[in-house]
């Protein structure tokens, strides 16, 4: 009975601590590199999301007060 509680342990334990080792051994050799040139893409998409979510509260708001028959279908 006792081997299988030092069994189940030693598992559970693996378990635990191979993420942490994984972690520390790809760290090591992973590095960054410089930034030489600026991104082309920064500056004007700002300014499209807003008007995108400008226009999606716009929408929301006409769907919600439409004025559609609400007369029942069973009369």
């Amino acid at each position: 009975m006792k081997f299988r509680n030092l069994v189940a342990a030693t598992a559970a334990l693996s378990l635990a601590a191979a993420p942490a080792v994984a972690q520390s051994a790809s760290s090591a050799d992973r590095a960054s590199a410089p930034v030489t040139e600026k991104s082309e893409m920064g500056g004007g998409s700002g300014v499209v999301l807003a008007i995108l979510a400008a226009a999606a509260v716009i929408a929301g708001i006409v769907i919600a007060v439409d004025g559609g028959d609400d007369d029942p279908v069973s009369v």
